[in-house]
């Protein structure tokens, strides 16, 4: 299966046109041994495994969304996961059982980002009508609508003290504004594809964004003025993610490399080369030792961010990998796809 949406050839729009042709055939469920694994209850959108599981094991599976699964992220604390999907809602749900929390419904279109503010009390979310919404993580009230953006938001990202966010578009900006008034900060313009990522840098000091140009850029948080590019990829960037230490960014794209390079100075450290096709996803473990990547090969697969070896193949995905989330405790993987489920793993 292919999505329009990775070929830099084409936008985001083309692509949802022909996702919602997709979407109309169910995806094969993923199977397990069913030593490992059991059922709660039909009714139940998640399924869990009788005990804890060695690495590469899954957990559960998270049932809850009618199509495909394009963001999740795990709250600060490890208590909750957010999911964002194609069926325009985001869910929350507890990450220790599975259980349905609140679900959100204030997109008008597939969502296709979502993200924590630093204390786990609120979520941003974008999607494909244009807008940055924020909302309350324990009711699903909202709170506030951004609607600075001409084209759908791909992602979203807020900044280390909670007080900012940056968001990503197909309309080739990344926009900083303030969470409690909408008022916008700066908009980086430099970039010439549409913007697949974007994320902070711990210190808050530094945004880097991604985009089908095949480029990454690094740009100063507080004025926007640009300060290096990473141009190493053969094709578009969809992937990319700042390790907690500050020290590395990792990103991939349609090449089917993960790059590991210096956020300093641009250098490249390593090249990934475990995959089989398109990347689309990549996460850092919290120890910045760790790096998970997934995408159009349906596997997920755990390496050494310093030496490129594997560590483990998670292959519980039966479609393409969308999005990667590693707990806070570094123990677990969260991951999504076009099979419209979320599933929560061993990583260790």
């Amino acid at each position: 299966m292919h999505l329009t949406r990775f070929h830099s050839s084409f936008t985001y729009s083309i692509t949802c046109c022909l996702l919602l042709l997709l979407a109309a055939c169910a995806a094969p469920e993923p199977t397990f041994s069913t030593s490992k694994m059991v059922v709660v209850s039909k009714n139940m959108p998640f399924a869990l495994t009788a005990t804890p599981t060695p690495p590469g094991s899954i957990y559960y599976i998270y049932r809850g969304h009618n199509n495909l699964v394009f963001g999740v992220a795990w709250s600060p604390d490890g208590l909750r996961i957010a999911s964002a999907s194609m069926d325009g809602t985001i869910q929350v749900w507890d990450a220790t059982s599975g259980k349905h929390v609140v679900t959100y419904r204030g997109h008008h279109d597939p969502a296709f980002t979502v993200a924590w503010s630093p204390d786990g009390k609120l979520l941003a979310s974008g999607g494909y009508d244009q807008t940055v919404q924020i909302w309350n993580a324990a009711t699903g009230r909202h709170i506030y609508t951004y609607r600075g953006h001409s084209a759908l938001v791909s992602a979203v990202a807020w900044s280390p003290d909670g007080t900012r966010i940056a968001s990503a578009s197909d309309d080739r900006t990344v926009q900083v504004w303030n969470v409690r008034t909408g008022k916008l900060y700066f908009t980086c313009r430099d970039q010439t594809g549409h913007v697949s990522a974007v994320q902070w840098s711990s210190d808050g000091k530094h945004l880097a964004s991604a985009s089908d140009n095949g480029a990454v850029e690094i740009w100063n948080a507080s004025t926007g003025n640009h300060l290096l590019t990473y141009q190493g990829h053969g094709g578009g960037v969809w992937a990319m993610a700042w390790s907690p230490d500050d020290t590395r960014i990792a990103s991939g794209g349609s090449d089917h490399t993960i790059h590991v390079w210096d956020a300093l100075t641009g250098n490249t450290l390593l090249i990934y080369r475990g995959h089989s096709g398109y990347m689309h996803a990549v996460a850092w473990s919290p120890d910045s030792k760790h790096l998970a990547s997934g995408g159009f090969d349906e596997s997920v697969q755990v390496w050494d961010a310093t030496t490129g070896n594997m560590l483990l193949s998670y292959h519980g995905h039966s479609d393409v990998v969308v999005a990667l989330s590693w707990t806070s405790h570094g123990d677990r993987i969260a991951s999504t796809g076009f099979d419209k489920t979320v599933q929560v793993w061993q990583a260790e």
